[in-house]
């Protein structure tokens, strides 16, 4: 390792002492590559703590591990809670004799294991609660001789956590909580926001459940604190929670019962808002009583907890079905029966503890010590020497520390594992010697099962060796019980709502029960901690140690039509997405090229037999609502000649596409032998190359499309169920035909990932043919429509509101933005608003001319830009599908800068053009000011390599909002590599990377800053350019002040410092550093004052509060968003 910069120990001296001065006690310390030199972070942390900081944590110390930001997050997330936890360790051993000295008191980690007092700290504590849960039903519900897998389910008051354990714990080694990201061992827990108390709504037709939560705090209605009416509420009106069973702890005084009352008339006040909105009466025909309304919202909070289970086994290849559901916390078992069903699960567990099953778990969990250090080495047989020589010594380190805490030789183990990945790549797995005592044979077969494929011929890398040494706790679970001799006695017996109306109910009482009872549903087990329901059709047994368990039978309940069902539309809506998302994961599983599977560079999406979208998971924010032009421009072209067992390639913006790298695969999906296509399924990749005159395929001076790659209008990438990979090599190496151009320079990666994204579709294909099968076809497709009208109503509900402000306003329900690219092109609009219909005409007459550059947008883009507006001005989250776009005409006048003719250069136009596009529109409609307006797209390579990332900006401040900083906005939201991946991969040194600071226009609310970012490069290579907004500002609004403009310059290694502009490519040399400023968000408003109108203004933000997700679904799911 190159040291590039020793510490300078007096300024370093001057600013720890300036923090200290500040009354700053606890400092985190994180430097460049200190996971592989730890001597300038020991020595800062040295000086920290001789200056008199009360806590210095190291990151090399807590994790180290490759990625300075997670690490950075890690370092700062323990220097913050670490104090804290000592100081309650303090309080907490003060209060036993001799401050526990002697005493062996062990504390839960995260990764489910126990630690000393003394060796607790904040990184690693997290999320000992769940963990303690998941080594609970771990421990007692897993059986070694039948080895059925057991998703952990434990929903508490605010949220519910899902797990799987098959034998051995699942763990993940980078997750974020509550925004930040934790680098370090942590049990794969799922947090989902919907608890007992996640809040309900009803929002253009849909019933939504959270993600706001109640808390315990005012908590639900039937609290008497004046909460809002929740998921407990909705238990409570359906029967399914017994006030007399609970104590008097409710009211403002604490001394009152649950208020089954208030929550009816809660029930009662929103089943007439519903009804009203469907035009209809509880006491007429097609009006719901409120008693249907609970239970609807019990059903979409049942669907939304299904979801993260899917994710965590088909998303990762397995069976949901083939796995028995263990439930436990308070809230679970009212939900466990019905969770299980819609999943095809047999089974449910319910420990006798199951509402504090966390608590049990930590009394069953080993003393667990972890020592891990990274490594750069090959996995070879040259190598394994040293690698086992690594793993003895850490072995050791743990066995001596757990010997330290008085455990014996023979109750300790050690599990080495290594951190490995193929070259070339970021995806790394930890893995452990396995069956065949092998850590490669480990690798493959794991690498096998979560992406579907191997890469032969790649070497693998090892990052980190990692040893797990376990103390065994000794603790054996309770012997069984004595049997049953009679059956067991009802307490008494109630009405409960379920499926098919009001049914008798018997209750029974936990502790009177005993092994070898068996109770059929429907039954109520009150436990003193929790409330078990078991669901008609089931059957409860108590098992020889006391536990619950649950043969889940048919479902009864009403039959699904085609008629709107306002409960049914939430459910579909859920699947919709879910089918959708599953796609994604199938195509992040099986792909192979860094976009698609690490930086997660694509989107997946269901269409409707006429073509028109469905649900879209939202990935790339240019692809919404962009694919349906493509399956429609399919469905036009192709008409009878598609046939089943074809699929499309299409990428052409005359065919919907945006730009050429972003290559789409469309399966029509026919059922039952019909003639024409029943629904579809696509999905848009972006490709890290296909031919053209640049590496990279995104050329900043191109004029013709074929400069930018291979073009696909309507090409059958499979014909009748046969690949065609003769034609597909031919059409990607065709532009290699032209003077200057190349056909693809990453062949077999396209082949791959066009393999990949063809698996996504016929995913896509089972599962709506899964859905179809239990439907119908009729009740599929009619659901489909619903979807798409609810999407509607929520954007007519905004236009009529938007448009009858500007009537108000003005006297006309018109809307008039304009604003110009760099070059001077001008994009214009006028919306005009019918207020009565809620239908908008969105005209771009007067919108400059196709321009011989690539910033022409395809038809395409223009539409994602508008479909992506109207879901922000909506308000709240609606699906999204065409529906979006019904109640708007859009009128593009053709040869313009945003219709452009066949052969027209669009590289720019999807990632310049379109922001530009949103900028206008959101100027129209007054909702912010304008954000930086670009996504900086920095290429960098030669003939071997290329490099390809977007940097962030500044966004704009709206009407009660400040910009966010250093952030990407609209149109983009791509990861950028970390800065030590960055630096071990590319010939570069990142030397710079913050805040241009002041960059954001002010006014009452400043726009955010832009940022700044330097690069030093250590070879001779080509840097490309292509970005906006470096001659005209983003605008301020209603008085803000506008943004600052970006600038690209170049720093040569003579000291010369040039203007490179908004689009070149230039040859550089080693030495050379190129550095981006990227542009700051505009202002709102006038500033009140110059000193203090901007901290008045931060200081007023209300900022509202929702229970945060997590886990490695979550994780996904946001790797999308920001990929």
């Amino acid at each position: 390792m190159h040291v590039k910069q020793e510490i300078n120990k007096d300024k370093l001296a001057a600013d720890l002492h300036q923090l200290r001065s500040k009354g700053i006690k606890s400092l985190a310390v994180v430097l460049m590559h200190s996971y592989m030199n730890k001597e300038h972070e020991k020595m800062v942390g040295s000086m920290a703590l001789d200056m008199g900081f009360e806590h210095v944590s190291l990151s090399s110390d807590i994790m180290p591990m490759v990625r300075i930001v997670p690490r950075g997050f890690t370092a700062c997330a323990d220097g913050y809670l670490t104090p804290c936890i000592k100081n309650y360790l303090s309080g907490f051993s003060s209060g036993f004799e001799n401050n526990l000295a002697g005493a062996n008191v062990l504390f839960m980690q995260s990764d489910g294991g126990l630690t000393p007092m003394e060796s607790f700290n904040g990184s690693r504590a997290i999320l000992s609660g769940p963990a303690g849960g998941v080594v609970g039903y771990a421990m007692t519900s897993y059986s070694d001789e039948v080895r059925m897998p057991v998703i952990g389910f434990d929903m508490g008051g605010t949220s519910t956590d899902v797990s799987r354990y098959a034998g051995e714990y699942e763990h993940v080694f980078e997750s974020t909580t509550a925004g930040v990201t934790i680098q370090a061992p942590q049990l794969d827990v799922n947090t989902v926001a919907a608890g007992g108390g996640s809040m309900l709504f009803f929002r253009s037709g849909l019933f939504v459940v959270g993600p706001e939560s109640a808390s315990a705090h005012p908590g639900p209605v039937c609290y008497r604190k004046g909460g809002p009416l929740a998921i407990t509420d909705a238990n409570l009106c359906l029967g399914r929670i017994l006030p007399k069973y609970f104590p008097k702890i409710f009211g403002k005084t604490e001394d009152q019962p649950l208020d089954k009352q208030g929550s009816m008339d809660a029930m009662e006040k929103l089943t007439k808002e519903i009804n009203e909105f469907n035009g209809c009466d509880k006491d007429k025909e097609g009006g719901m009583s409120k008693e249907e309304v609970a239970m609807g919202f019990i059903t979409v909070a049942n669907e939304a907890m299904c979801r993260p289970i899917r994710a965590l086994t088909q998303g990762k290849g397995y069976d949901t079905a083939r796995h028995a559901l263990a439930c436990f916390g308070g809230a679970g078992g009212q939900h466990a029966c019905a969770i299980a069903r819609s999943l095809g699960m047999s089974t449910v567990i319910i420990h006798k503890y199951a509402g504090i099953l966390s608590a049990f778990g930590m009394a069953l969990a080993d003393v667990v010590h972890e020592e891990q250090e990274p490594s750069a080495l090959k996995y070879k047989q040259g190598n394994m020497p040293q690698i086992k020589e690594r793993i003895s010594a850490l072995e050791k380190r743990c066995i001596a520390k757990l010997e330290s805490q008085g455990f014996s030789k023979d109750q300790i183990s050690v599990e080495p594992f290594l951190h490995m990945r193929y070259s070339g790549t970021d995806c790394a797995l930890m893995c452990n010697l396995g069956k065949q005592d092998d850590f490669m044979d480990t690798f493959l077969t794991r690498y096998k099962t979560e992406f579907g494929f191997t890469l032969t011929g790649r070497e693998v890398h090892v990052d980190d060796i990692r040893v797990r040494g376990t103390a065994k706790s000794g603790i054996t679970l309770d012997a069984s019980l004595e049997q049953a001799s009679q059956e067991p006695e009802p307490e008494e017996t109630v009405q409960v709502y379920f499926e098919e109306g009001f049914l008798d109910t018997r209750v029974f009482l936990m502790e009177n029960l005993l092994p070898g009872h068996e109770i059929s549903g429907p039954a109520i087990i009150m436990d003193k901690l929790s409330t078990i329901l078991v669901e008609p059709n089931c059957k409860a047994s108590i098992t020889p140690k006391g536990d619950v368990m649950i043969a889940i039978g048919a479902g009864g309940g009403k039959t699904v039509g085609t008629q709107l069902d306002t409960i049914q539309l939430s459910i579909f809506s859920h699947r919709f997405m879910s089918i959708a998302e599953q796609m994604g994961r199938i195509l992040q599983r099986t792909s192979i090229s860094t976009n698609i599977k690490e930086r997660l560079d694509f989107s997946c999406a269901l269409f409707g037999p006429d073509g028109g979208l469905v649900s879209n998971a939202p990935h790339i924010p240019v692809h919404l609502g962009a694919m349906q032009d493509t399956v429609r421009h399919q469905m036009r072209t192709l008409g009878d000649n598609l046939k089943e067992g074809d699929v499309i390639l299409a990428n052409h913006p005359k065919a919907g596409g945006s730009h050429l790298p972003d290559l789409t695969v469309i399966t029509p999906v026919f059922y039952a032998n019909s003639k024409k296509p029943v629904f579809f399924v696509a999905n848009r990749g972006h490709h890290a190359d296909i031919g053209g005159i640049t590496p990279g395929s995104m050329p900043p001076h191109s004029t013709f499309l074929w400069q930018e790659g291979a073009s696909f209008k309507s090409f059958k990438i499979v014909a009748g169920g046969e690949f065609q990979e003769a034609a597909l090599t031919e059409a990607l190496m065709a532009p290699g035909q032209y003077p200057g151009s190349s056909g693809t320079r990453l062949l077999q990666d396209n082949l791959s990932d066009l393999k990949a994204q063809i698996a996504a579709n016929h995913k896509g294909i089972q599962l709506v043919s899964e859905l179809i099968d239990q439907y119908g076809l009729d009740v599929v497709q009619a659901y489909m429509g619903h979807i798409q009208s609810n999407a509607e109503v929520a954007v007519r509900d905004m236009l009529k509101v938007i448009g009858a402000r500007a009537f108000e306003k003005t006297g006309r329900s018109s809307l008039f933005a304009k604003d110009s690219m760099d070059d001077g092109s001008l994009i214009q609009l006028k919306v005009d608003i019918d207020t009565t219909n809620g239908e908008a005409i969105f005209d771009f007459e007067g919108t400059g001319t196709e321009v011989w550059g690539n910033i022409n947008a395809p038809r395409a883009v223009t539409m994602s830009a508008i479909i992506y507006c109207l879901r922000c001005l909506v308000g709240h989250d609606i699906p999204l599908n065409q529906g979006c776009l019904n109640p708007v005409t859009v009128k593009i006048p053709p040869g313009c800068l945003l219709d452009p003719s066949d052969n027209a250069a669009v590289v720019g136009g999807n990632v310049l053009t379109s922001q530009r596009i949103v900028d206008v529109v959101l100027l129209a409609f007054e909702a912010c000011a304008a954000s930086q307006g670009c996504c900086n797209n920095i290429t960098f390579g030669d003939d071997n390599f290329g490099y390809y990332e977007t940097v962030a900006g500044g966004s704009g401040a709206g009407p009660s909002w400040h910009g966010r900083s250093g952030v990407h906005v609209h149109m983009t939201n791509t990861r950028l590599t970390d800065p030590e991946i960055l630096e071990r991969r590319y010939p570069v040194v990142l030397n710079k990377f913050s805040l241009a600071e002041g960059s954001g226009g002010e006014g009452q609310f400043h726009g955010g800053d832009g940022v700044v970012r330097e690069i030093i490069f250590r070879k001779k290579l080509d840097l490309s350019v292509l970005t906006e907004r470096r001659v005209l500002s983003p605008y301020g609004l209603h008085g803000g002040c506008p943004g600052m403009k970006g600038l690209n310059t170049l720093v040569t290694s003579d000291g010369r410092l040039l203007n490179l502009g908004g689009k070149c490519s230039v040859p550089v040399e080693a030495g050379d550093m190129f550095r981006l400023q990227t542009p700051g968000g505009g202002g709102y408003g006038v500033a009140q004052n110059q000193n203090g109108g901007l901290e008045m203004a931060a200081k007023k933000r209300k900022v509202t509060r929702v229970q945060q997700e997590r886990g490695s679904v979550h994780e996904y799911n946001q790797a999308q968003l920001s990929a």
